[in-house]
């Protein structure tokens, strides 16, 4: 049931019914109908064992919900929900990780290094190690994806859709390569950043042949927002919780509704990446939780001293090592392309500016996440878990999770903040005595010819090199808990978390804007004396308040009333409701003053307070000539770029920040982060198309999760860019557009919920 401000969720590309098996129901998109007459007859259950059949149910917007006798049958009927709303973007990215960008999409410079980083890295040893390590269980699950995948596009040929139909690159799929896909998708915020540095290293190169160097993740465009609240603050006594992760709106880091049941074994809904095989957030009948990305580090450089006269050796310790020159040829189109990559005991070799190969010395990066071969089963356990102590139990068994703190709540009313997950052992006494290179304190370089230097064993930890979970940051509580990229340090501000290793994040330090608006709305409830409710907790989001006004904009008005120049856009802003709802008007003035007003930290009136770090620092030096000039020139610039674009001063926000769905326009509400709305909506301001659009990353699949007074749970959520980023899919705006007006989807978990919203039904067979 669809309802607006209430209630609802997500949407699946239902782009054509399984050649095994259908069952019609009311709703289908034209191509399933069309496809379903010219398909076999379903194989009926007397033919097959039971546990070799997988029902899919399809309920409102296209959400799967795949139930299953065996992992083998879960993982079948998962990736085949998978593909059928995403096999374009899935395929694509299982062309990335197998290094075949060139060969298929063009021989450029920039397709090639990738092709050779992903050649070299995951290698066929690589690939091994990690299947040796997993469970049973999983390694069931991930066959029956891998057959899963492979039928869906062997019944599948020639109606797919039109962006990649009868494409030459969607090819079956073999263990190897979901291996491959996810260690690719682990190493992408670390490795990953330096590929075609990796690829292209070589020694003795001149400073302007050193590619640019940027190993700091672009937290405004990979983020989240996660509150956990406890029975102490919620009316039903039970937990509460918002996940809101901010995630890209294209590709395969893309979110995936689906909902999988393996009965006396899981039974869990939430979504997955595209690219990820496996329920990475979520609720059960028991916990829910999100995740959000994490300050701590996954990586380190080492800088390596090299023997003399040698650029191919290097020193550990007393000893002697060889640098690995490993060939790596990569198909394109008319032959065949090489790269050489460079790998030592810590890891491969990465040469750019600031890190270059000299006679001295020579850099390499090891990334936590190229040695993590957890993740399914980290999330099988999360799935499984009765409560939040038992979900921290799993997360510090396996310390699975790639990048990301987790926040929880349980049905009992237990609230849980932990970063408990792949982190570098290394202590703030190894910095102290191991780094070089001190000038960026956000990427670490460690003496690499130093043995002792390296990340330390502890025998706590999930892996040899791990920070052991007992000294990582975690906090259950029956209040409440919270993080918006920040530091673990005020999840909850009276019970603050100190005194951990910087390798983790920083503490007692400003707090962003996105941050401090999270803290604040929430203290707000608390000190009315109000409690938490699942529609409360929504509206936390929905309002899209705009923090950064609200904290700046009086005193900004003081000084626009000066200038005869800016009289209609300061009316204009006098009167903004100082949120960014689609109907708010002046957004847009105040969101090109923010990006034109650089520096404007430098003025705050009262600094940073310790004792008050979710309300400092604020104000303006509003009496400081050069705060009153920079105000001035920051409004003057950004009325005058609106006006260039054409766009009118009085536009409503959703006008001038909006997606383009098959040619209409949906307004988009949220805006930035950095100017501390808590709803985010990343867009750059494009002047040739009116405004911002399109949407590259913010809000993606939010969810509210409760649980009713008989204990089950109770999910509203929505996934903002709608299931599918197929252009002729049914299910390709739907939800965007209920996103647009705050709308909610009710999540069918129950089997009498998923009857009551039943779209169509299949059973499969494998």
């Amino acid at each position: 049931m669809t309802r607006l401000d209430c209630n609802k969720l997500p949407v699946i590309f239902l782009l054509t019914a399984t050649v095994l098996g259908v069952t019609a129901c009311s709703e289908a998109p034209d191509s399933t109908a069309a496809l379903a007459q010219s398909e076999p007859a379903a194989v009926t259950a007397s033919q097959n064992e039971p546990r070799n059949e997988v029902q899919l149910r399809w309920t409102e917007h296209g959400i799967p919900h795949v139930k299953a006798n065996s992992w083998e049958g879960l993982g079948y009927g998962f990736a085949h929900a998978i593909a059928a709303n995403t096999i374009c973007v899935l395929a694509r990215e299982f062309v990335t990780v197998r290094g075949e960008q060139a060969k298929y999409f063009g021989a450029t410079e920039a397709n090639i290094n990738q092709d050779a980083f992903h050649r070299a890295l995951l290698h066929q040893d690589k690939l091994d190690e990690y299947l040796s390590y997993a469970s049973a269980d999983s390694t069931a699950m991930d066959a029956g994806y891998i057959k899963g995948y492979n039928d869906y596009i062997d019944s599948h040929r020639g109606a797919m859709p039109e962006s990649c139909n009868n494409a030459p690159w969607i090819t079956a799929i073999h263990e190897s390569d979901l291996a491959r896909i996810t260690l690719g998708v682990g190493i992408r915020y670390g490795l990953g950043r330096v590929a075609n540095q990796i690829a292209s290293s070589e020694p003795g190169l001149e400073l302007a042949q050193l590619q640019p160097l940027d190993l700091e993740i672009d937290r405004d465009m990979i983020g989240s927002n996660a509150l956990g609240f406890g029975s102490a603050l919620t009316e039903s006594g039970r937990g509460v919780l918002m996940g809101n992760p901010h995630y890209p709106w294209q590709g395969s880091s893309r979110f995936h509704m689906a909902h999988l049941t393996y009965p006396g074994e899981i039974d869990v809904m939430g979504v997955g990446l595209i690219s990820t095989a496996r329920i990475a957030i979520g609720f059960t009948e028991y916990v829910a939780w999100s995740h959000t990305v994490s300050t701590a580090l996954r990586f380190t450089m080492f800088r390596l001293d090299l023997v003399p006269g040698n650029p191919m050796a290097y020193r550990l310790g007393d000893e002697v090592h060889d640098i690995e020159a490993m060939e790596i040829q990569v198909e394109i189109p008319d032959g065949m392309a090489t790269r050489t990559v460079h790998m030592t005991h810590l890891g491969p070799v990465v040469v750019g500016q600031g890190k270059p190969w000299t006679d001295e010395n020579v850099y390499v990066i090891r990334d936590v996440n190229y040695e993590n071969y957890r993740s399914g089963d980290q999330y099988r356990d999360i799935s499984n878990a009765r409560n939040v102590e038992k979900l921290r139990t799993a997360l510090a068994t396996h310390q699975g999770a790639a990048f990301v703190n987790t926040i929880a709540a349980d049905r009992d009313g237990g609230a849980l903040y932990a970063d408990m997950s792949a982190i570098p052992n290394v202590s703030a006494e190894l910095l102290e005595r191991c780094a070089v290179d001190t000038g960026n304190p956000r990427v670490i370089t460690l003496n690499g010819s130093d043995p002792s230097c390296d990340w330390q064993v502890d025998p706590a930890a999930a892996y040899p090199g791990l920070m052991p979970p007992t000294e990582q940051p975690s906090l259950i509580t029956d209040t409440y808990v919270s993080n918006s990229n920040d530091s673990y340090w005020l999840s909850n501000p009276d019970s603050r978390l100190e005194g951990f290793s910087p390798i983790i994040g920083d503490e007692q330090t400003t707090r962003s804007l996105r941050t401090r608006a999270g803290l604040v709305m929430v203290d707000e409830v608390i000190s009315s004396g109000e409690r938490f409710t699942q529609q409360k907790v929504k509206d936390l989001l929905s309002n899209h308040r705009h923090y950064g006004a609200e904290l700046l904009l009086d005193e900004i008005l003081e000084i626009c009333a000066d200038q005869v120049s800016l009289a209609e856009a300061c009316a204009i802003l006098a009167s903004w409701d100082r949120r960014q709802d689609i109907d708010s008007v002046g957004a847009h003035i105040f969101n090109q003053f923010w990006v034109n007003a650089r520096g404007l930290s430098e003025h705050f009136a009262t600094p940073f307070d310790l004792d008050d770090p979710f309300n400092t620092p604020a104000g303006l030096t509003t009496e400081n000539e050069d705060t009153r000039a920079l105000i001035v020139a920051a409004l003057e610039a950004g009325v005058a770029s609106l006006q260039e674009a054409g766009i009118a001063l009085d536009a409503p926000w959703g006008e001038v920040q909006f997606a383009m769905r098959n040619g209409e326009k949906i307004g988009i509400p949220g805006g930035s982060g950095g100017q501390g709305l808590f709803s985010v909506i990343t867009a750059r301001f494009n002047p040739e198309n009116g405004g911002y659009t399109p949407i590259t990353h913010g809000n993606s699949y939010v969810q509210t999760v409760t649980w009713d007074e008989n204990g089950l749970p109770d999910a509203d959520a929505i996934l903002t860019y709608s299931q599918s980023p197929e252009p002729d899919s049914s299910y390709y705006s739907d939800l965007t557009k209920m996103y647009s007006q705050s709308g909610w989807v009710d999540l069918p978990f129950t089997d009498e919920q998923i009857q009551a919203q039943l779209v169509r039904e299949e059973i499969l067979h494998f």
